[in-house]
């Protein structure tokens, strides 16, 4: 019989003693055991509670966070969710700085618990003062009695895992552990798992899970911080573009990077194969510890930390239109038919020839397209675009001008079963688009920016 867990006095007393879940299915051609430390079974579903607790309890107890105080953090969700746990129970204000890649499942779970969320923008440098890091110092210095963990460069982090994530994986492994595989993010949990683990036993491997994009991996091989190696990915939870002190890069025996591409797919496969609804980095982590896998012999004892819990993507990683857009679906796209597909629910916006331009300008503006097909009763005789637009108001027609007097030569119309590829070689310098005839003799537009998309994918 399992042991049925004692009664607590607030939510925060059931921080910690996650379980330990052996991977199956998908570790088959990994040498050795692989088990998961499946952080989501924390109240706030994912790692950071620990370190969240660990934070405000230390600022209590030397008097950074008063009473009645503000705790303002920068997060890309799960920190401020274990903040908000705290927040919540022991009677703080809370403010999150986010970055606008963080899902929006995140920022609404946070607001739930009564955050208040400041969006900003991700593709700006980390001394940007629009940057989350410098919204959340800039606030910290405005709002009295404020208190701003700053988990990057906060030691109470990796102590958090020192003193209990560590612990746990060594009394749950009876000391048999050889290789810990997490995602780094603030270094603190990779950092203070690695220390108590490497007192137990200095042979244990410590193996970091970086995303392309991050500072990590060339850092801790050169010791060189390449600013090139810096730019936007999509991977929430792990990367860098800055060294947070928390990471302790002397316990880190190797990095290795993971595509957002392959972290995605890893993740939606540990749900299918392994029952493991988990968060975009957990995929990363899993696909790092397969990347490494000829590293390990037969008798390895592999433990892999999976951060966070999936609930928190299900508007991307778990959302196949999202997946599509980026090219991250593995579904075979053969035909025109195929790649116009996901319009099947939409209508075709398109404009009659004797309408006049401010209404093409209006509908242009209203669904983000560049260009419309021109229709009369007869079919679709010509189109309109950004360019032929411009260039009519620039010879000084009005904007009651007729569609008529400014379009351009009709798409090119394919039948649905047309080869992508054919499609694709037909297509004239000059146009950008072609119309697609469906069976249903209904019709969708097929721009280059679609083909471009559907060539990522396996032709």
């Amino acid at each position: 019989m399992p042991t049925v867990p004692s009664p607590v006095q607030t939510i925060l007393d059931t921080i910690g003693n996650t379980p330990m879940v052996k991977i199956n299915r998908m570790a088959q051609d990994i040498p050795g055991e692989v088990w998961a430390k499946v952080e989501y079974f924390n109240p706030g579903h994912s790692t950071k509670d620990r370190m969240a607790l660990k934070m405000v309890e230390e600022a209590e107890k030397d008097g950074r966070l008063q009473p009645g105080g503000t705790i303002i953090e920068c997060t890309s969700g799960n920190t401020g969710m274990g903040l908000a746990l705290a927040a919540v129970v022991k009677g703080y204000r809370l403010i999150c700085t986010m970055s606008d890649k963080q899902s929006k499942e995140k920022m609404d779970v946070l607001r739930a618990l009564g955050a208040e969320i400041y969006v900003c923008p991700t593709h700006v440098s980390p001394d940007h003062p629009d940057s989350y890091y410098s919204v959340a110092r800039r606030l910290n210095g405005e709002i009295p009695h404020s208190f701003f963990p700053n988990q990057y460069d906060n030691l109470d982090n990796r102590d958090a895992h020192y003193e209990s994530t560590g612990p746990e994986i060594w009394e749950q492994t009876q000391g048999r552990i050889t290789h810990f595989v997490v995602g780094v993010g603030t270094g603190g949990t990779i950092s203070g798992v690695a220390k108590y683990l490497k007192e137990k036993n200095p042979k244990i491997q410590i193996w970091g899970i970086d995303t392309y994009g991050s500072v990590f991996k060339k850092y801790h091989e050169t010791g060189v911080f390449d600013e090139n190696e810096i730019y936007g990915y999509i991977t929430e939870g792990i990367g860098e573009d800055i060294l947070p002190k928390n990471v302790d890069f002397s316990l880190i025996d190797a990095f290795e990077k993971v595509t957002d591409k392959d972290g995605a797919l890893a993740t939606r496969e540990l749900a299918r194969k392994e029952g493991l609804l988990l968060g975009y980095s957990s995929g990363s982590a899993f696909q790092g510890l397969r990347q490494l896998k000829h590293l390990l012999g037969p008798n390895s004892v592999t433990v892999v930390l999976f951060h966070d819990h999936g609930s928190r993507y299900v508007g991307k990683v778990f959302n196949d239109d999202w997946m599509r857009e980026r090219g991250f679906l593995q579904e075979p796209i053969h035909t025109a038919g195929d790649a116009v597909s996901t319009q099947s629910h939409l209508p075709l916006v398109s404009i009659a020839t004797e309408e006049p331009l401010s209404n093409a300008i209006v509908l242009l503006k209203k669904y983000g397209i560049s260009q419309l097909p021109v229709r009369d009763v007869t079919g679709y005789i010509g189109v309109v675009d950004e360019s032929c637009l411009l260039i009519a108001l620039s010879q000084g027609k009005g904007l009651d001008a007729l569609i008529r007097s400014v379009m351009k030569a009709p798409l090119k119309i394919v039948s649905a079963s047309t080869p992508l590829a054919e499609v694709i070689s037909r297509i004239g310098k000059e146009e950008n688009a072609v119309l697609v005839e469906t069976k249903e003799h209904t019709f969708r537009i097929l721009t280059k920016h679609d083909m471009l998309l559907a060539t990522s994918l396996p032709l």
